[in-house]
């Protein structure tokens, strides 16, 4: 699950306007932002093997500090806390970020294979595997968005044209980067560029939907 993920921040944006989409985008991809610095260090273990499952060229070896089921009430919990008592001071807010983060775990459940250890790396691991069917992934992946980007639009307004438009072309673009994710070639061996760039794409994603929420009331 990549670009998936980001339906989830679209459709609580409708439940919460104050909440900031960029924000948002941050929170639901908030472990793995976690997780690449944690693989270079050598605390949490990725290992680049060329089509693992039909969608991932990649097996999730070690990863119970921001994986595991704990791991993301933990992460759900912090968040919570910084926006509840430090930066917004809202509970509404707040709640809103921590289900961001929080529903990252419940759409990885549908594509890992079993990979998300309940706690520790040696309790039970789960994950149902859609990964390996590559179209049905992909299918998935682009309904979720559609979906969330329906909740999005009927819950805002347009203030401008970029927002009449920008977020659909933005969910469009989206769909369409997937299509090398999930369906592309290995692009190399080096953990360090997979890393940067996931990262880098996270940035940039969240950066582009931050500005188009400021186009939408």
């Amino acid at each position: 699950m990549f670009v998936g993920h980001y339906a989830a921040s679209l459709a609580l944006k409708r439940f919460e306007k104050r909440a900031s989409l960029g924000v948002l985008f941050l929170a639901v991809q908030l472990v793995d932002i976690v997780f690449f610095p944690l693989v270079l260090l050598g605390i949490e273990r990725l290992n680049i093997v060329e089509n693992f499952t039909q969608s991932t060229h990649f097996e999730l070896e070690y990863m119970p500090y921001t994986h595991s089921l704990v791991a993301f009430l933990i992460w759900s919990g912090l968040a919570y806390a910084l926006f509840r008592w430090v930066l917004v001071k809202s509970h509404s807010v707040a709640l809103v970020v921590a289900l961001a983060v929080m529903s990252h775990w419940l759409l990885d459940v549908i594509v890992h294979t079993p990979d998300l250890p309940l706690w520790s790396d040696s309790s039970l691991k789960l994950g149902m595997g859609l990964w390996n069917n590559a179209v049905a992934t992909y299918v998935l992946e682009a309904v979720l968005l559609l979906a969330g980007l329906w909740l999005y639009l009927s819950a805002t307004t347009a203030v401008t044209k970029a927002g009449r438009y920008g977020m659909s072309v933005f969910v469009v673009l989206l769909i369409l980067v997937n299509i090398q994710n999930v369906f592309g070639p290995l692009q190399g061996d080096s953990k360090m560029v997979l890393a940067t760039t996931a990262l880098a794409a996270y940035l940039l994603f969240a950066a582009v939907a931050f500005w188009l929420d400021k186009k939408r009331s």
